[in-house]
């Protein structure tokens, strides 16, 4: 069991399958709380699809920050910025989370193929158009993109190389391989995944 604090990261890598519990503290659900957090996807390359399974903690203080004209970036894996984040990752890949003051810009180069932004506070004008929170940007390979701040915004960057082929995604399951997606659904129904420990809840196959 790991307790997740504010600006620490949880890195699952699922690899060959893995089983797990997010659960709020049995103090805290007695009142009224308030959650405030990003989960991500993170496609493996094909050749780590059968890795073994990992899970790793993060301390806040452990990822790089860039301060300064107006802004302030945490590299939450990958590297961006000159800066490289601890976090183990497979493949080449950016994700970092931006706060910029109103008026500040934050200049997105075009090191990788893909790129996109989820806006999470305050609207940002880029090129000339202006975008709300809950909005996902995904932009055109090659260009360098400006992101400036209307008022006082919050937003994660990511992005990376594209996938070497196709994913599937069906529940909670994602593989390159359909057939595999239908290996792990029976594995699942019939209780071959590992269980939690001190966890005996079952979430059973979504028929």
């Amino acid at each position: 069991m790991q307790a997740i604090e504010p600006g620490a990261v949880k890195w699952m890598t699922a690899g060959r399958g893995i089983a797990h519990s997010e659960r709020s503290d049995n103090e805290l659900r007695k009142g009224r709380q308030k959650l405030y957090g990003i989960q991500i996807w993170v496609a493996l390359p094909k050749q780590y699809e059968e890795t073994d399974p990992d899970f790793t903690h993060y301390a806040a203080e452990l990822l790089p920050r860039i301060e300064g004209e107006g802004k302030t970036i945490r590299v939450i894996a990958g590297s961006l910025f000159g800066k490289a984040s601890p976090v183990k990752t497979l493949s080449e890949l950016f994700y970092a989370d931006a706060v910029l003051n109103s008026g500040a810009s934050l200049l997105l180069d075009n090191d990788y193929h893909e790129r996109g932004i989820y806006l999470l506070e305050g609207d940002v004008d880029i090129h000339g158009q202006r975008f709300e929170p809950g909005r996902l940007l995904v932009f055109s390979s090659g260009d360098t993109i400006t992101i400036k701040a209307i008022s006082a915004a919050r937003f994660v960057v990511f992005g990376g190389e594209p996938l070497d082929s196709p994913r599937h995604v069906w529940w909670n399951f994602v593989s390159s391989s359909r057939e595999r997606i239908e290996q792990a659904k029976a594995d699942w129904k019939s209780g071959r995944f590992a269980r939690v420990p001190g966890d005996a809840e079952f979430i059973p196959l979504p028929e």
